[in-house]
């Protein structure tokens, strides 16, 4: 399944993507042009539920791969068959992250807003799904597996971009929820 996404500029982040290596991921991490985009075969992605924070889904990238390449610098996070992808916090345009060879990036996930109309407005989905890359298929998690029998609650997700560890990935969640400073990038 491809992810669908809703936003114009979202849209215009995946006509980017069809391009062998966009200039605005270069220049998004200042890294050469001659980077390539990261194969989906030379990465695994995880994905599973907070142990300290609930309604959020610690993620991670590592590259397999023996030389460097370049992922999105925002998860794409796909909630089942539900049109649109969790949001950065702060909203920036999609640009190059460098995952070095054999190295990890982190990402916090938070499904479900604070708002009142949350409660009465989630809805449930039975699998998500975790790209590195905004044009690759990524991998699905079943709601079972990620300790959710019953079930991921969603409602106005919003995601951190990739970070360099799985606290530094949550505390960015945390300041960004909070409004208190701005997002790590």
């Amino acid at each position: 399944m491809r992810a669908r996404h809703v936003t114009a500029a979202t849209v215009a982040a995946l006509a980017l993507t069809a391009l062998a290596v966009p200039a605005s991921w270069a220049a998004a991490d200042a890294t050469p042009a001659a980077l390539p985009r990261c194969a989906e075969k030379d990465l695994t992605v995880r994905a599973g539920l907070s142990d300290d924070t609930e309604g959020v889904l610690d993620l991670s990238v590592r590259n397999d791969a023996a030389k460097a390449c370049l992922v999105d610098r925002v998860p794409t996070v796909v909630y089942g068959d539900l049109d649109g992808a969790a949001l950065p916090l702060p909203t920036v345009p999609h640009g190059g992250y460098t995952l070095g060879a054999h190295d990890t990036a982190y990402a916090a996930v938070r499904s479900v807003s604070d708002s009142a109309d949350a409660a009465k407005e989630a809805r449930t989905v039975m699998y998500v799904t975790v790209s590195a890359v905004p044009d690759h298929d990524g991998r699905r998690f079943p709601a079972l597996n990620l300790g959710a029998p019953a079930g991921v609650q969603v409602w106005e997700p919003v995601t951190t971009l990739w970070q360099s560890s799985p606290a530094r990935a949550e505390q960015v969640l945390a300041e960004q929820v909070s409004g208190q400073g701005k997002l790590a990038v």
